[in-house]
């Protein structure tokens, strides 16, 4: 087993999830080692052209596109226009029938998403959020009086836990291929940030 290949735990807890061995195109080499030259890449950071023979086919190419194939914002964009987007993207499946949750249980968002039209959207949605307003805001509000509307409530302790967020984005950072994002297009980077985050499930 070559460094940061799947454990045999990893792959027990993963197989499961994975498509059938035998359907569409007839038998293959196992999905381990196609997973695994996935990870490579993960790890280096390297273009899949550049993944080592022995695990470079087609096939690892088609898991990685197909990996790849769910949406995403463009990350260059400013912060506070993206909140919405991001949040009318959220689907959680439920253990069962019915259909997947769109609205978080509460939000907690840094001084960079605070604006007037966001918390316009998480009140009509009726989502509870933790947001600080930033300085000029209060002021600004203060200034128009009973015009300027209600201050926003802010819970200091359910802030706190926002550094639970910033060190799952920094472990998603030492995967070379998030960490370095020469992915050019967003929908590609979101689905190298999903197979990182699919492997700190698979070690959690």
């Amino acid at each position: 087993m070559g460094r940061g290949d799947l454990t045999n735990e990893e792959w027990h807890r993963l197989e499961p999830h994975l498509p059938l061995y035998g359907r569409r195109g007839g038998r293959w080499a196992s999905h381990r080692r196609v997973i695994n030259g996935i990870l490579f890449r993960e790890r280096t950071g390297i273009p899949m052209a550049g993944s080592p023979d022995e695990q470079d086919s087609p096939r690892q190419r088609r898991w990685w596109q197909t990996s790849r194939a769910a949406g995403g914002p463009p990350g260059q964009w400013g912060d506070a226009p993206q909140m919405i987007p991001v949040l009318e993207r959220v689907r959680v499946a439920r253990k069962g029938e019915g259909r997947p949750r769109t609205r978080p249980g509460h939000l907690s968002a840094d001084k960079a998403y605070s604006s007037r039209r966001n918390r316009r959207y998480l009140r009509r949605r009726h989502i509870k959020h933790t947001d600080p307003e930033p300085k000029d805001q209060r002021a600004n509000r203060q200034r128009r009086g009973s015009r300027g509307g209600r201050p926003a409530g802010f819970d200091k302790e359910k802030y706190k836990r926002r550094n639970e967020v910033e060190r799952t984005i920094n472990h998603l950072k030492s995967f070379r291929a998030v960490a370095t994002r020469f992915d050019k297009r967003a929908y590609v980077f979101h689905g190298t940030v999903t197979v990182a985050a699919i492997r700190l499930w698979l070690q959690a």
